[in-house]
């Protein structure tokens, strides 16, 4: 067996809405998805947490959750993730400890410190801007509130109280492979938006990890936007929409998936380029065999234990037959 053959595959979706979609046909294409990677064999699906962006439908994370969950019966399913900066820690752990009642042992929790949004979306939620420093704490809180009741204790989650949630912290810099490896927690690097730190904030997890009740050795996930199609040149091509949502970002338009088109020249800047590409560097672009070299040559450079696929399309079907084609890497 290879290293990739190992590697276990999931799925991060943002609930992605079409330029002629609705919200409500983008929530069921995110369940059909979900469906899909399940009967394929995939791991996790993960949803993300993201305010006030049009285009990106996946804000109320643990509403979407139990949505997910309730529509399938093996994957597991989770946040990927909250960002704990705009909730208060007892009614996150109600809320996961509630989806981990409801469906046992199916349910991650993954952690983020950035608010994921922007400061005007960050005074609407009711918090300040400087809510990140208390993340440790608050992670403690969490870890506190989900596992069992101590003597003496006077705040209980519940549901949640030891429900024993399995938490994940995630990252795109350091701080938070730094706390996952004193805490001994999975750790997810969020190199499908921000790969330029990766391999040093793995490197800082692994050689920091201190063994916990959780974990006894690290485990690392690697975020890797996916375009596979049956030909190197169709994937290219369809990479164009994830390339103009992207360019959406930079320039703060809509987030809406547009079709793709022949050729990006015209469309961008030099530096907007340049900045597409950073965004994008991971990712693994191609038709089957050019998909296998990029993904072994990941696993290999990062000895991650799974990857997390993000996966960009505008047409559904594609973006399904995109996972068929790495599933079968496995075969």
């Amino acid at each position: 067996m290879t290293r990739l053959q190992d590697t276990a595959f999931s799925m991060l979706d943002l609930v992605p809405v079409r330029d002629t979609g609705t919200e409500a046909e983008a929530l069921a294409n995110s369940l059909q998805l979900a469906r899909h990677v399940e009967a394929l064999g995939f791991r996790r699906f993960w949803l993300a947490e993201h305010h006030n962006m049009d285009g990106v439908a996946s804000s109320a994370t643990p509403v979407l959750v139990g949505y997910i969950a309730a529509g399938t019966s093996r994957i597991r399913v989770g946040s990927g993730g909250v960002m704990l900066p705009n909730h208060a820690p007892l009614v996150v752990a109600e809320q996961f400890g509630t989806l981990a009642t409801l469906y046992p042992d199916r349910i991650d929790l993954g952690l983020g410190r950035a608010p994921g949004a922007d400061r005007t979306t960050l005074m609407a939620l009711r918090r300040s801007a400087d809510d990140g420093e208390d993340f440790p704490e608050h992670v403690s809180t969490l870890q506190r509130l989900l596992g069992p009741a101590q003597p003496g204790q006077k705040l209980f989650a519940v549901p949640g109280t030891n429900t024993r949630v399995p938490i994940w912290l995630l990252g795109s810099s350091l701080f938070s492979a730094q706390l996952a490896a004193q805490r001994g927690l999975p750790y997810a690097f969020a190199s499908h938006f921000a790969p330029r730190m990766l391999h040093q904030a793995l490197r800082i997890y692994r050689d920091n990890f201190q063994p916990s009740e959780t974990l006894e050795k690290p485990y690392v996930m690697v975020g890797v936007p996916l375009q596979a199609a049956p030909t190197d040149e169709e994937a290219e091509h369809n990479a164009t929409t994830a390339y103009q949502r992207a360019l959406a970002l930079i320039r703060g338009h809509s987030l809406k998936l547009v079709p793709p088109v022949p050729s990006m020249a015209s469309r961008w800047l030099p530096h907007e380029q340049d900045a597409v590409g950073n965004l994008y560097g991971l990712a693994v672009i191609g038709g089957p065999e050019r998909v296998k070299q990029r993904l072994e040559m990941i696993v290999e450079q990062t000895q991650a234990d799974e990857i997390i696929f993000t996966c960009d399309m505008y047409d559904q079907a594609h973006r399904l037959r995109a996972c068929d084609i790495v599933a079968a890497l496995k075969d």
